[in-house]
């Protein structure tokens, strides 16, 4: 029988025979033959790739197995094939591409036989060389520009480069509340953005003083920051509902003032009125100590709008405590404030034995202009006072 009168299955089966006999030029043309017959099959393709690669032909492998893939993109034997030919080739960037390739779909595997997850171990620890590999080789490249880069450049070009790197995630805004479009979802904010925090910073020792008076006699000042109604739980919050091991001292809470504190703190009363604040009855500002006690963990959270940016004031830090928002984790350093946007999933932890207190206060968003902060207050007005119960 001559091979144009043979079906599909029949010259795959004399390909397969020529295979075990050796003859592997036979056996490609056989399956060449099969796969003119019926291109969409992939069992075909692979059979032919096969037979380029024993005959060393490595152009005729990588084609037939981008013609199975051309049948059916997530066909996992294809893609192992070629990335074992683009590692073989040392084609290291289609190699990683491909490994990468295999490493998503076996993720999908709930129980990948034994010899599969070899292959994936196999294509795990490449890509970790390769990733590894380039990493060192950006941060040789890179290092010096990063470093005269300004504030801004460098840590958004530093983000930047882990991202594509694998090294870390890229966080987005989750408000709870109001969301203001188009603004940038910076983990934290450029200390530029706030030239009163040299003031502030100079006001630290006088406000850590008038913090340690109010922990000295606290009387009803200090309750546990957490409180959830009745009814409530199933959250992360659980272990801290009701628990001062976060506990609060509001000097503002919501647009209200708390009058007794303020009047104890007057050095924290002036260092908060000299701040960009939002003024939003029932709404902003809010103020207040923030006190962590030991081996005490705040779970992962966000918060209520991207429109405020939260100003962190340390004042008693001792070693083994972190701040982390996003991608990125701080330690706090005593008397050195920073901003942050908390609708950006951020933790806290004290993993040491004593205390540690912060400042906490929230001022606008510095990427809002002076008409749009207008505008976000006269929207909350209005919407609060119609939906503000009748007065009685």
């Amino acid at each position: 029988m001559s091979k144009s009168t043979l079906s599909s299955h029949e010259a795959n089966a004399q390909g397969l025979a020529a295979l075990n006999a050796g003859d592997s030029a036979t056996a490609v043309r056989l399956f060449t033959h099969a796969v003119s017959i019926d291109p969409q099959a992939g069992s075909l393709w692979r059979n032919l790739a096969h037979a380029h690669r024993l005959l060393g032909d490595d152009d005729g492998e990588r084609q037939a197995l981008q013609g199975a893939l051309e049948t059916d993109q997530r066909d996992v034997a294809a893609l192992v094939r070629l990335a074992e030919l683009h590692e073989r080739r040392s084609e290291t960037r289609d190699a990683l591409l491909r490994w990468s390739a295999v490493l998503q779909l076996g993720e999908q595997i709930a129980d990948p036989a034994p010899a599969f997850v070899q292959i994936l171990d196999h294509a795990r620890a490449y890509c970790q060389a390769q990733q590894a590999a380039l990493a060192g080789f950006v941060e040789r490249e890179f290092g010096s520009r990063l470093s005269a880069l300004d504030e801004t450049a460098r840590r958004r070009s530093t983000a930047f480069l882990d991202h594509a790197l694998g090294r870390r995630r890229v966080y987005r805004n989750q408000c709870a509340g109001l969301h203001y479009p188009f603004l940038p979802a910076d983990e934290y904010f450029d200390d530029r953005h706030f030239p009163w925090f040299d003031d502030l910073a100079a006001r630290a020792p006088a406000i850590r003083a008038e913090l340690e008076a109010l922990l000295a006699d606290p009387g009803d000042a200090l309750r546990p920051y957490v409180r959830m109604d009745k009814g409530a739980s199933g959250s992360q919050w659980d272990q801290l509902d009701h628990n001062a091991d976060w506990s609060a001292c509001f000097l503002w809470e919501y647009g209200q003032p708390n009058q007794p504190v303020l009047d104890r703190c007057p050095e924290t009363a002036a260092a908060l009125a000299a701040t960009p604040s939002a003024h939003i009855p029932g709404r902003a500002p809010s103020a207040f100590f923030s006190m962590l006690r030991p081996h005490t963990r705040i779970p992962p959270h966000t918060g209520v709008t991207n429109t405020r940016a939260i100003i962190h004031l340390p004042l008693i830090v001792p070693p083994h405590c972190g701040f982390r928002v996003g991608g990125e984790t701080r330690e706090w350093v005593e008397g050195r404030p920073f901003a942050f946007d908390d609708t950006i999933e951020h933790e806290a932890w004290n993993e040491s034995d004593s205390l540690r207190a912060i400042l906490i206060f929230d001022v606008w968003n510095p990427h809002l202009s002076p008409e749009e902060q207008a505008v976000i207050a006269d929207y909350c007005r209005t919407a609060d006072a119609l939906t503000e119960p009748a007065a009685r």
